[in-house]
């Protein structure tokens, strides 16, 4: 009998995947001074930033999230192929020129860009969204999924318009406890706002 490319992902190593990178990135910037004293016996100069050390720890989970997702769920959605090339690229700068600019702005360009992407799809009548999650929300209809992509648009230029706000007036610390945090909660409670349209524009209620 064939087997199926994809597995049934459980609820643990989907959190894992989609958020240890994140968790990491937070752990390795509060630890930094601690981690000191080894990485510095590795080669690493005594006056690297925190947050560059955790940047580095950021790549190189994002990079374990895809062989994992790869290796435990059967694939790689695009969207965790699309953030890990973003993650690279702005990682990469960060590291380079040890300016934590980059990686600061690095979550604006990602919301931007999702953004972006999604609206295009609003424009030409394509349902990128569905593409994502239609198996998630198989019952919502052709309006359902332009409401809930025209919100998810709205929220991600919010949050963009969030991180340029935060990342000037709050420390790098206080920026990274938001970006992992912060934003974590805020998209949770928007994701939970949207049951109204999932219910109102479904032919069946919507699974967890």
């Amino acid at each position: 009998m064939a087997s199926n490319s994809t597995r049934s992902p459980s609820p643990g190593i989907k959190l894992a995947i989609d958020y240890g990178p994140l968790l990491t990135f937070f752990i390795v910037n509060a630890m930094g001074d601690r981690l000191r004293p080894v990485l510095i016996g590795l080669g690493m100069a005594a006056g690297v930033k925190n947050i560059i050390v955790a940047t580095g720890a950021f790549m190189v989970a994002t990079l374990a999230a895809l062989i994992a997702s790869r290796l435990r769920l059967g694939r790689v959605s695009p969207m965790l192929w699309f953030t890990a090339a973003v993650v690279a690229v702005f990682g990469a700068a960060t590291l380079y020129f040890q300016d934590e600019t980059f990686i600061k702005i690095k979550p604006t360009i990602l919301y931007l860009l999702f953004a972006s992407i999604l609206l295009f799809g609003i424009v030409t009548d394509r349902p990128l969204l569905k593409a994502l999650l239609g198996e998630a929300f198989p019952a919502l209809n052709a309006q359902g999924w332009r409401k809930l992509t025209r919100n998810w648009v709205l929220f991600f230029l919010a949050l963009a318009c969030i991180n340029e706000v935060v990342r000037r007036v709050l420390t790098t610390d206080q920026w990274v406890g938001f970006k992992v945090w912060g934003v974590t909660s805020l998209t949770f409670l928007f994701a939970l706002a949207q049951t109204p349209i999932l219910m109102r524009h479904s032919d069946a209620p919507p699974e967890a």
